[in-house]
C-alpha cells in the first residue's frame, strides 16, 4: 500500500509516496493555488499519477488556516460572552508589540465591538457556580446575532475552565435556535485560564473554522471521489497527526500545520543516523522556519501570535522569519537594502519564473550569481528565464548605484543575516551555543543557502536530508497521532502532596489513552508525557517543565522546574516555586517508512552533469555540478559544488567539503583552516 504526505506551502505544494511493499519512496514539487488550495493538493497527486485507491495513509500539511487569519479573509464573528466582559477581546493586553514606534497600530481584532453580546451567568474561579446561566439571553443573544449577519459564533465565559458546563449549556442552546452556525467554546478550545489568551485563541478558531472546513471537508470528499478510502489526517502545531473532522473543528491546532511536520521529520531522520542536537532551518519560498532540538526533543510553546494577536494552542517552539526564495528586495527607508517580509507568493513569483513579476527576490539573485542552472526547472515545472532575473536586480542595482553582482550578492547578504538571527533567537538569546549543533537543513531553498548560514554562525556541520526539497512532507509520514490535554491549577508546590499531584493527571491521562484506544491504537503503542508550567511567586509568566516518569516526589518536581528556569536564564531564584499548569501529551506510536540505503558501487562520475562559473563573494569559480540521486555512498566532494535534485538544490560554496552518508543524507562539514578560532 501507499503512504501520501503532501504540505501546502505559500510557493509550491510538496508530495512524498512511499510504497511499503517495495520500500520505494518518490517525491514531487507543483505550485500551490492560493484561491482553491485543494487544486495544489490534486495537481500533486497527479505529478506523481498516485492512485488514491491503493493509499493506506494520507497525511496533510495545510496553510488555509494560517492564511485566512493572516489575510483577515475569515468568517463574520459573533462571541456571546459573561455579562461585564464584553470588552475582554477589544481591550487585550497593555504591552506592545513595536516598543519604540511611536506610530505603531494596534492590529485589529477579530469581531466587531457590536457583534460582542452579553448574557447573565457567572463561575468562580474554583468552579463554583455564582449566577446560573439565563437561557432566554442566549437565545436573545443567538437572534440578535442572525440578525447581524454574523457567520460563527464563539461562546466565551469567565473562568470556563474551572468549570466548562455553562459553556457548553450556552452552547446546546445555540444550535437548538439556530441549527446551521458553526459555533465553539472557550472550555473545548483551550481549557486554561487567562481570559484574554482563552478568549482570543477561541474567536481565532471559530473565525477560520467555516474557511478550513469547508476546505478539508471538501478536499475530503474530492478524495474519496476518486477512490481514497483511508481516512485523511492532518497535521498539527504540535507534532502529531489528527483526524481530518477533528482538525475541522479545531483548526486554531492547525497553524503551523506544514512547518510541524518538517520538525518531526528531522527528528526521527536525526535519530536513525546518531545525532539528537540539531537546529532545523526549513527555508521554502515564503519564509524561513527553525527549531531547536535538544537530546533529540523539540519544546512546545503555548505562547504563539499570529496577525498580532494570541493564540494559546500548543505548538512547536518554531521561529519564523519573513525570508524565503520569492522574499523580494527592495529599498527600505532610509535608502537601506531590504529583503522580505514582503513576498512574490505562487504568483506572479520571482521574476525569473516568468509569470509577470518584475521586482527582484531571492531567487532571483541566485540566478544572477549562477547557483542555479537554466536548464533545471524550479518546482519540477517552472522554466528559469535568466534575462528577466537580470532585468529584475539591474533595475535594483541602478537605484542603489552598484552592479549587477554586487547588488545580488548583498541581496543573499542580507537574507543570511536576517535568517542567522532567527537562528540566534532561538539559541544564543537562550543561553545555547549553536556552534554545539548541526544545521539540518531542507525546503526548497534550504540547501541552498545552508552552508552560508553554517558559516555565519561559525557551526561545523550541515545535514542535508534525502528528499529535502519535500521533506516537511516526508515528516506528516512519521508523525505519530497526538493527543494534548491541560488543566489550570493555581498552587505553590508547598502547599500540594505528591498524590494531589498524580489525582489532577489521572483524568488526563485516562482521557487520552481512551482516545488513543478508540483511535485504533493497542496499549503498546500508547506513550503518555507530562509537563507543568511552573514560575516563581510573583511573576506573571511561566515556563513549560517535562515532568520525568514516574514523578516520585515533589523535591523532583521542584529541581526540575529550577534546571529549566537556569538554563534559560542563565540563573536560578532559591524562592517559592508555583505550578499553574499540568499538561499531557499522549502519542499513538505509528510505523515509520523505512528508506532505502544508498549503493555504494555506483560511480561517482555518472552523477557528474557539468560545470560552469559560479559567483562566490566578488569572484567567478569553477564549480562542478552533480546529480544527487546517482552520487554513490561514501562520495566526499570539496566546495565549490553544485548538487541537483528534484526540488532542491544544495550548495558546497568553497571551503565546505562535502561527505554522502549511507543513509542518503549529505553532510557538509567546513575545513578546519576556515573555522573561526572564536571559543
Amino acid at each position: 500500500m501507499l503512504w501520501v504526505g503532501i504540505d501546502v506551502g505559500g510557493t509550491f505544494t510538496d508530495i512524498v509516496v512511499y510504497d511499503d511493499k517495495s520500500g520505494t519512496v518518490s517525491a514531487g514539487k507543483s505550485p500551490s493555488t492560493p484561491s482553491a488550495p485543494s487544486d495544489g493538493v490534486v495537481n500533486a497527486l497527479k505529478q506523481l499519477s498516485v492512485d488514491l485507491a491503493k493509499v493506506s495513509i494520507f497525511r496533510h500539511g495545510a496553510t488555509v488556516a494560517t492564511n485566512t487569519a493572516l489575510e483577515r479573509k475569515g468568517a463574520e464573528l459573533g462571541v456571546i460572552t459573561t455579562q461585564g466582559f464584553r470588552d475582554v477581546l477589544i481591550i487585550g493586553r497593555g504591552n506592545r508589540t513595536q516598543l519604540y514606534d511611536i506610530k505603531a497600530v494596534r492590529p485589529a481584532g477579530l469581531v466587531k465591538r457590536s457583534r460582542v453580546l452579553e448574557v447573565p451567568e457567572r463561575v468562580g474561579p474554583d468552579g463554583e457556580v455564582i449566577t446560573s446561566i439565563d437561557e432566554a439571553a442566549v437565545i436573545a443573544a443567538t437572534n440578535r446575532l442572525r440578525e447581524l449577519g454574523v457567520e460563527a459564533i464563539a461562546v466565551c465565559f469567565l473562568h470556563s475552565y474551572a468549570n466548562p458546563e455553562p459553556e457548553r449549556e450556552a452552547v446546546k442552546l445555540v444550535e437548538r435556535t439556530w441549527p446551521d452556525i458553526p459555533v465553539c467554546n472557550s472550555a473545548d478550545v483551550l481549557a486554561e485560564h487567562r481570559e484574554y489568551e482563552r478568549f482570543s485563541t477561541t474567536a481565532l478558531n471559530a473565525y477560520i473554522a467555516p474557511r478550513m472546513s469547508g476546505y478539508l471537508n471538501d478536499l475530503a470528499a474530492n478524495l474519496s471521489a476518486q477512490g481514497l478510502t483511508a481516512t485523511p489526517e492532518v497535521m498539527s502545531s504540535s507534532g502529531g497527526s489528527w483526524p481530518l473532522s477533528e482538525m475541522a473543528r479545531l483548526p486554531v491546532n492547525s497553524m503551523l500545520s506544514g512547518p510541524a511536520g518538517g520538525v518531526t521529520g528531522a527528528v526521527e531522520f536525526a535519530r536513525t543516523i546518531g545525532v539528537n542536537d540539531i537546529i532545523t532551518y526549513d527555508m521554502g519560498g515564503t519564509s524561513t522556519d527553525t527549531c531547536l532540538i535538544r537530546s533529540g526533543r523539540y519544546a512546545l510553546t503555548n505562547d504563539g501570535m499570529l496577525g498580532g494577536l494570541p493564540n494559546r494552542a500548543p505548538a512547536i517552539d518554531i521561529n519564523t522569519v519573513g525570508a524565503g526564495g520569492g522574499s523580494l528586495a527592495y529599498l527600505g527607508d532610509g535608502g537601506f537594502l531590504n529583503v522580505g517580509p514582503r513576498s512574490a507568493g505562487a504568483r506572479p513569483g520571482p521574476a525569473c519564473y516568468g509569470h509577470g513579476g518584475t521586482e527582484p527576490t531571492v531567487t532571483d539573485a541566485n540566478v544572477v550569481l549562477a547557483r542555479l542552472r537554466p536548464m533545471q526547472p524550479l518546482g519540477g515545472e517552472i522554466q528559469i528565464n535568466v534575462e528577466a532575473a537580470n532585468q529584475a536586480v539591474d533595475r535594483l542595482a541602478k537605484v542603489l548605484g552598484l552592479n549587477r553582482m554586487k547588488t545580488a550578492e548583498g541581496i543573499i547578504q542580507i537574507a543570511i543575516t536576517r535568517m542567522t538571527v532567527a537562528i540566534k533567537e532561538i539559541s544564543v538569546m537562550r543561553g545555547i551555543d549553536p556552534r554545539d549543533f548541526s544545521l539540518f537543513a531542507f525546503g526548497g531553498a534550504g540547501p541552498l543557502h545552508a552552508a552560508l548560514i553554517a558559516e555565519e554562525l561559525d557551526m561545523a556541520r550541515v545535514i542535508i536530508p534525502p528528499l529535502s526539497g519535500a521533506f516537511s512532507a516526508y515528516g506528516l509520514l512519521v508523525a505519530d497521532r497526538r493527543r494534548d490535554h491541560s488543566v489550570t491549577w493555581q498552587r505553590e508546590l508547598t502547599d500540594i502532596s505528591i498524590t494531589d499531584l498524580q489525582d489532577r493527571l489521572k483524568p488526563m491521562r485516562d482521557a487520552a489513552r481512551l482516545e488513543l484506544l478508540n483511535d485504533g491504537f493497542p496499549e503498546d503503542r500508547i506513550r503518555i508525557e507530562h509537563s507543568a508550567d511552573m514560575r516563581y511567586r510573583g511573576q506573571a509568566f511561566e515556563l513549560s517543565v517535562p515532568l520525568a516518569q514516574p514523578i516520585q516526589n515533589l523535591d523532583q518536581v521542584e529541581q526540575a522546574f529550577r534546571q529549566v528556569y537556569e538554563e534559560r536564564y542563565t540563573h536560578a531564584d532559591e524562592g517559592a516555586v508555583e505550578l499553574v499548569s499540568l499538561r499531557i501529551a499522549a502519542y499513538g506510536l505509528t510505523d515509520k517508512p523505512q528508506l532505502p540505503p544508498l549503493e555504494e558501487s555506483r560511480d561517482i562520475e555518472a552523477a557528474l552533469i557539468g560545470q560552469r562559473p559560479c559567483h562566490f563573494t566578488g569572484k567567478n569559480l569553477e564549480t562542478e555540478i552533480y546529480q544527487r540521486e546517482h552520487l554513490p555512498a561514501g562520495a566526499r566532494l570539496t566546495g565549490p559544488v553544485l548538487i541537483e535534485e528534484n526540488g532542491s538544490i544544495t550548495l558546497v560554496p568553497p571551503g565546505f567539503n562535502l561527505e554522502h552518508h549511507p543513509s542518503g543524507a549529505m553532510i557538509l562539514t567546513r575545513d578546519e583552516t576556515e573555522q573561526k578560532d572564536s571559543r
